[in-house]
């Protein structure tokens, strides 16, 4: 039974858009949205849309591990309540719909594969009655009730596991524990800010997992405030508002001239460059050509293509765009380049890993960042699948190996001497969620590593004194002992992908267990295909998922009084697809790769592209400009 499918990510009908230098463009929906239409009705509402718990029960041991919430009225909380929410688990039976669904055989077969399934009514029903344990049925029946359009309920059900079943966990894909509570907090923040006309607010409550930055939850203990929700008078109440901070409020400074950090006395911290507020909106680039691979040895750097000889680099200046998405090139596409678009859509930073054996080629990255804007985040692997280090595959980056350490210290050292001195190099970046142990062993040595990840860190200082030094990190497994190993790392970096309201509580994780740093996600994204789902639906859902998670970016970064604070930016990922991770490089393939909060619950990594390439005989130069696309350029131009 898997139980890492997690959120539903939920795309609203919106007019597509379209846009390039010389493109139309229409009004772009605004980041809060008029509540939908639902797409079923419920037999039994409640009578409450907010339930006030304290009618019906009593908090005991609230800011302890110990809480609890003890009911002393159920049937009076049931009836306030409503259909599908604890303690009203049986009112449902009662739906003439129900019966129905019942008698045509409609709720036959695995509540698994009820939630996705296009008939959201018989996706709640179904998992009304879900043999699971009550928080994680509580949390399946929030998300359908979420995607189905009922928010009010929604939200009521979210809570309902923040009362009862704050405590409860399940497991994603990747065997790490998936805590249910801070979850359901952050999807409540989300619809209350998306829907402000509700008029409802989520105040004084947190649900905080000690020691839950390792796979072993028997170690966790939950410390739980459930707070309430609150009427408000006003929408904007609801709303996240901008704060400036003056040069009086630092209170701490890292880096130098190019690039610096400071943290202001209410524990933000902001990126600075040239002494002006910089927030990263940032794009991983890795163009590929259809057909090449790493694995076959066969794929060629993108900062020397040039197959039609005409003497500009393919991607970055003759890429075209297939508006009309007939498969060819007709006389009114010609070609406007990567980077037009990437600064038409207003992104300012690209995240660039060097591998041993390839050139970066300065000549265009200074082009691109004299005439187009755009800076660079320098990465080094540090061992993740053995690049760098010297080692097999078959036996993997060792990082208490001294001669592999020696190897990757100085393959960091050439690519920072070689690039200290340019003024489009924002900062460096160290791994590549080398923590989930894919081909090194950091999984199992975690110490060692991080100890590892400071020393590298040391040195990059000594050569260069005037950026930060960041990593990336795989979420934040491991996350107490990278703030306990690596005081030279300035910024934490994670690769998150959690569905499309953000990045829940990775913010707070990293405010309370590294005050000292700074935060961004290095990647985040989502495919734009879904079994079942068409073009026009798949592309709608991942546009608004990468939306989704900008908006908790920006909303988290010391401009906005709505997180926490800390967030300097993040990279969508990716730029374009890349035919070749499913090893099939000249099919672009639809078979899954893992579970996890996308648009059919599962990850098909070669359709996370905000640009699709089209006909490979067009390859390298076809550009597919997705929904996606033009969400984020004017979230990001704005």
């Amino acid at each position: 039974m898997n139980r890492s499918r997690s959120l539903i990510c939920i795309g609203m009908c919106f007019l597509l858009m379209v846009s390039s230098a010389c493109a139309k463009r229409e009004t772009f929906l605004p980041y809060t949205n008029p509540l939908p239409s639902p797409a079923f009705s419920l037999y039994n509402y409640g009578k409450e849309d907010i339930v006030d718990y304290e009618k019906y029960g009593e908090f005991q041991n609230v800011g302890t591990a110990q809480y609890k919430y003890v009911v002393k009225d159920q049937e009076g909380l049931a009836n306030a309540t409503g259909e599908g929410i604890y303690p009203n688990s049986t009112s449902f039976r009662w739906d003439p719909k129900y019966i129905e669904y019942k008698k045509q055989g409609l709720l036959k077969g695995n509540h698994w594969d009820f939630v996705h399934g296009r008939d959201l009514l018989a996706n709640f029903y179904k998992w009304c009655s879900a043999p699971e344990p009550p928080g994680v049925r509580q949390f399946y029946i929030a998300t359908i009730l979420e995607e189905a359009g009922l928010i009010k309920h929604a939200i009521k059900a979210y809570y309902s596991i923040v009362i009862h079943f704050p405590y409860a966990n399940g497991w994603t894909y990747w065997h790490t524990p998936w805590y249910i509570g801070p979850a359901s907090l952050h999807r409540i923040r989300y619809l209350t800010r998306r829907y402000p006309e509700l008029k409802m607010k989520l105040v004084d409550a947190k649900i905080i997992i000690k020691n839950g930055e390792d796979n072993n939850i028997l170690n966790d203990q939950v410390v739980v405030w459930p707070g309430k929700i609150v009427h408000v008078e006003n929408e904007d109440d609801v709303l996240p508002h901008k704060r400036k901070h003056g040069l009086k409020d630092i209170v701490e400074k890292k880096g130098g001239k190019n690039t610096q950090l400071v943290k202001y006395k209410d524990g933000s911290w902001q990126l600075l460059v040239d002494g002006k507020p910089y927030i990263i909106k940032g794009i991983t680039y890795a163009t590929t050509k259809i057909g090449q691979s790493p694995d076959d040895g066969t794929m060629r750097n993108w900062m020397f293509y040039d197959y039609n000889k005409n003497g500009l680099i393919d991607g970055p200046y003759d890429a075209w765009i297939d508006w009309n998405r007939n498969g060819k090139q007709d006389k009114d596409e010609s070609a406007v380049g990567d980077l037009s678009l990437l600064k038409e859509m207003g992104a300012n930073t690209l995240r660039i890993y060097r591998l041993p054996e390839e050139k970066l080629n300065k000549i265009l990255l200074k082009d691109m960042y004299e005439r187009f804007g755009i800076r660079f985040v320098m990465s080094d692997f540090l061992g993740m699948y053995t690049i760098g280090s010297g080692a097999t595959w078959e036996e993997g980056t060792d990082y208490t190996n001294k001669k592999q350490q020696e190897n990757m210290k100085r393959h960091v050292k050439e690519l920072v001497e070689q690039f200290k001195d340019e003024p489009y190099v924002l900062f460096w970046l160290l791994g590549n969620e080398n923590n989930y142990g894919v081909a090194n062993n950091a999984k199992e040595k975690p110490d060692a590593y991080y100890k590892f990840v400071n020393e590298v860190a040391k040195m990059i200082k000594k050569i260069d004194p005037t950026r930060p030094v960041a990593i990336c990190n795989g979420d934040v497994l491991f996350l107490d002992k990278l703030a306990k190993y690596c005081p030279d790392v300035d910024i934490v970096g994670m690769n998150a992908y959690r569905g499309n309201a953000g990045f829940g509580d990775i913010w707070e994780k990293v405010f309370v267990l590294a005050p000292d740093k700074a935060a961004m996600i290095t990647e985040y994204g989502c495919p734009a295909y879904g079994k079942g789902l068409s073009v026009e639906a798949a592309e709608e859902g991942q546009a608004m998922y990468y939306l989704g998670c900008w908006e908790d970016i920006l909303y988290n970064s010391a401009d906005y009084d709505w997180g926490v604070g800390n967030s300097i930016g993040g990279f969508a990922f990716e730029w374009t697809d890349e035919w070749w991770k499913a090893y099939e490089p000249f099919k672009h393939n639809t078979e899954t790769r893992w579970a996890g909060p996308f648009l059919d619950g599962f990850m098909y990594e070669e359709w996370l592209g905000i640009t699709g390439q089209g006909d490979p005989e067009y390859s390298p130069f076809m550009r597919v400009v997705r929904k996606a696309y033009e969400y984020l350029r004017k979230a990001w131009m704005d």
